[in-house]
This record gives structure tokens, sequence and C-alpha cells, in this order.
């Protein structure tokens, strides 16, 4: 299973637009992707990663943006895309990370699309796998990059007829120029935080979006 978190907000007056800013390349994505020496206390793997549009759908299908932010992807397809999987050594929750380039101005979409479905839908379905969530809250606004979204809300597992297993989700969308970042946890049912809501891990997001600064500023 993967999770994720995410805030609504809006570009600011000072803020980058995605249709002005040059999409990165994959090599220069792959560059400004985290891993193990920017973490420390955390082990980071590579992960699939297509940058293909996701053709996940959920009902009602205005929700399926996030559900598809739940699988770390869009319904708009990237330049380039790296995923990792970022766990940490000890204790605490792992996280899935994406992050998209993306042209003409799909990154702002990609949030706004998000940040619409996630106010507009309490529950809904994921068609593919038969899984329901609810408690879908959107966060306040954490202010990350150029514009950001924060949500919390509950994957309701299990089969036909079986008391559902409750999961707690987190995603976190920030947009910095023309790159999407997603981050994704949730608790895992036999762990202490089973009943608690899903946080991804503040120094993830922060090492990253620094990365991702760097290689953006320097181009």
């Amino acid at each position: 299973m993967t999770s994720l978190t995410l805030a609504a907000c809006g570009a600011g007056a000072t803020g980058t637009s995605g249709a002005d800013a040059e999409p990165l390349s994959k090599a220069d994505l792959e560059r400004a992707t985290v891993t193990g020496t920017d973490l420390d206390g955390y082990e980071v793997q590579r992960d699939l990663a297509s940058t293909s549009a996701s053709r996940k759908t959920a009902e009602p299908s205005a929700c399926a943006p996030a559900m598809q932010a739940v699988g770390g992807s869009s319904g708009f397809a990237a330049t380039a895309r790296t995923a990792r999987i970022i766990s940490p050594k000890e204790h605490g929750p792992s996280a899935h990370l994406t992050l998209s380039s993306h042209g003409s101005g799909d990154a702002e979409r990609v949030i706004d699309a998000l940040r619409t479905a996630a106010e507009q839908c309490e529950t809904f379905k994921d068609v593919l796998v038969d899984f329901d969530y609810d408690g879908v809250e959107v966060r306040s606004d954490p202010g990350y990059g150029d514009e950001s979204v924060s949500l919390r809300l509950t994957q309701l597992a299990g089969g036909a007829g079986e008391e559902p297993v409750r999961v707690p989700y987190a995603v976190v969308a920030v947009r910095q120029g023309a790159t999407v970042a997603m981050f994704t946890t949730f608790n895992r049912p036999e762990g202490q935080a089973a009943a608690e809501p899903a946080v991804v891990p503040e120094a993830v997001i922060r090492a990253q979006l620094a990365k991702l600064g760097k290689v953006t500023d320097s181009e």
C-alpha cells in the first residue's frame, strides 16, 4: 500500500507559475531526488514510476484526483517522473515519494485538481480494487514551495462481508515551478499508531524540497 497527505494553498503573489517554469529533464529530476545521504536515519529505495497519466478511477468520478494522489500520481502525463520508498532505519512511518516534471502549466493543474477533489469528496471508492475511503479532510496549508496541498483520509480495506480494516492515510503535494512532489504515508493496522492520524515525516518533506530547490535554482 502507498500513502499520501495533502494541504491546500493557492500560488502566492510571489510564487512561480508552473506555466512559466522550465520542466526539469529526466537527468535533472534524478539529481533532484533525495538519497540516503540526504536523510539522516532513513533508507531510500528506488521505485517504479511511469510518465503516463494515471488511469485509476474513483466513484464518484470527480474524486479521481484524490484517488490518483494516494498512488503518488495524477491524471496528467509527466515529461519525467521518479519515485522512491523512504523508510526509517529504526522507528517511525515510511513514506512514498514521487517527483513529476510537467510542461504547459500541467503542474498547476495537478495541484488544482487535487485540491478541488479533496474539498468536494468526503468519501469515495477506488473502483479498481473496490476499497472505500472516508474521512477525507483537507488540512491547513503547510506553505511549502510555490503552492501545496495537505490532506488526510482513511482507507477501508477488506473483502465483501468482512469488517473493514481502517487504515489512516496522509498525502502532501507540493509544486515548485513545473515540478510536483507527492508524499504519501499510512499507518499500519497492526502498528502502535494504527488508530492515530497519519503524518508524512517533516524531515522527509524538507530534505526533498531543499534538494529540488538547489537543482531548479541552478537551471
